[in-house]
C-alpha cells in the first residue's frame, strides 16, 4: 500500500476507481475537503502490474466561473464600491453646502459692518457744515446703491386749530443689495427702531435695518425726523414755546450703483433753518407733528405752555443736507 500526503482545500473525485479507500474517509458520491496523493517514489516501487498512480485533481476554472460563488464575489465588490461612492458623494455635497452657508453668513456679516461704518461716518459729519470724511466700502458680493430720490418725507404741524405743512421732499437713503435670495434677519433693526418719528430724549434718527427687497434682501440706511420742545419765558404776556424738528437730507447725493470695493466721500453741504411762528389767543395744550415717511404715517405730540392770554409757538425746522459720492482719489 502506498503512503499518502494530505493537503487541504482540494476536491477529490467521487469515482471509487480513481483512488483507494483510506480508513473509510470517503465513499462514492462523497466529496472530502482534502487531497490524498501517493508519494511518487513509493508508488513506483509498489505499483507492480497495476501501472496506475494517483494524480492530483486539476483546478476546474470553467466550473468556478459558472458557480454561484464566482458570481457573488464580483457583485459584492460592486455593491461595496457603489455604496462607498454614494457615501463619499453625499459627504462632499454636505461639506460644500456647509462651506457655502458659512461663506454667505460671513459676507452678510461684513455687509452689516460696512453699512454700520458708513453710518458712523455720516454721524461724524452731519450738523457740521464743510466737514467731510472718506472711507472704502468693502466688497461683500452685493451692490451698493445710493437713492437720492427715495424716501418721500412730509411733515405737518397742528394744535387742533391751525394746520400747516412745513416739509415735503424726498430725503434719500442708501441700500446695499445682498447677493442671496433669503435671510433670516429680515426686519431686524441694526440701529434705531421702526418708528417713523421720534421725540424721546436719547433716541437716534438713524434707521439701519434689513429689508426683504424686491429681488434680494437689502440693508437699508435712512434717517427719520426728530422732534424736541422747550419754553423760553414770556413775550407780551404769553408763554413762548419753541418746537424744533430735525431732518437729515441725503437727496443731494450722487447716484451710485456699484459692486466690489468702492471709495466713498461723505460731506456736510450745509444746514438750513426755517421758523414758523404762531401767536394764538387761546390756550392750546399740545402741538402735534404728523409725519409720513416712505408711505408710513405716525405722529408725536409735545406739550405747549399757555395762559389766559394765549401762547406763542415757534416751529423751527432744521435740515442738514449731507452728500454721499464716489471718491476720486
Amino acid at each position: 500500500m502506498c503512503s499518502y500526503a494530505i493537503r487541504t482545500k482540494y476536491l477529490i473525485p467521487s469515482n471509487k476507481d480513481s483512488a483507494p479507500s483510506h480508513n473509510n474517509s470517503y465513499n462514492g458520491g462523497t466529496t472530502a475537503l482534502m487531497e490524498i496523493i501517493a508519494t511518487k517514489s513509493e508508488c513506483k516501487s509498489r505499483m507492480g502490474a497495476n501501472k496506475t498512480i494517483l494524480q492530483c485533481p486539476k483546478w476546474n476554472a470553467k466550473r468556478f466561473r459558472v458557480s454561484k460563488k464566482a458570481l457573488a464575489i464580483p457583485m459584492t465588490f460592486m455593491i461595496l464600491f457603489a455604496s462607498l461612492s454614494a457615501v463619499i458623494s453625499i459627504t462632499y455635497l454636505f461639506a460644500v453646502s456647509k462651506v457655502d452657508v458659512s461663506s454667505q453668513l460671513l459676507k452678510v456679516s461684513s455687509a452689516k459692518q460696512n453699512m454700520d461704518t458708513l453710518e458712523d461716518s455720516l454721524k461724524y459729519v452731519v450738523w457740521q457744515p464743510g466737514s467731510s470724511k472718506t472711507l472704502e466700502f468693502g466688497d461683500c458680493g452685493g451692490k451698493l446703491l445710493t437713492e437720492p430720490s427715495a424716501n418721500l418725507l412730509t411733515i405737518n404741524v397742528t394744535d387742533g386749530t391751525f394746520y400747516e405743512a412745513i416739509f415735503n421732499s424726498s430725503v434719500g437713503g442708501v441700500v446695499y443689495e445682498l447677493p442671496y435670495s433669503e435671510t433670516s434677519d429680515t426686519g431686524l433693526y441694526l440701529k434705531g427702531t421702526s418708528k417713523v418719528v421720534e421725540n424721546k430724549s436719547g433716541a437716534v434718527m438713524t434707521q439701519l435695518y434689513i429689508d426683504s427687497g424686491d429681488e434680494h434682501p437689502e440693508i437699508v440706511l435712512r434717517y427719520r425726523p426728530m422732534v424736541s420742545s422747550s419754553t423760553a419765558g414770556t413775550e407780551n404776556g404769553k408763554p413762548v414755546n419753541n418746537v424744533r424738528i430735525y431732518v437729515v437730507n441725503l437727496n443731494s447725493s450722487q447716484n451710485i450703483q456699484l459692486m466690489g470695493k468702492i471709495p466713498i466721500k461723505i460731506s456736510c453741504v450745509n444746514t438750513t433753518t426755517s421758523v414758523s411762528s404762531y401767536n394764538v389767543s387761546y390756550q392750546p395744550a399740545s402741538l402735534t407733528t404728523q409725519v409720513t415717511l416712505c408711505n408710513r404715517q405716525a405722529q408725536v405730540s409735545v406739550p405747549i405752555s399757555s395762559n389766559e392770554n394765549g401762547a406763542i409757538i415757534n416751529v423751527e425746522l432744521v435740515v442738514c443736507n449731507a452728500k454721499i459720492e464716489r471718491w476720486e482719489r
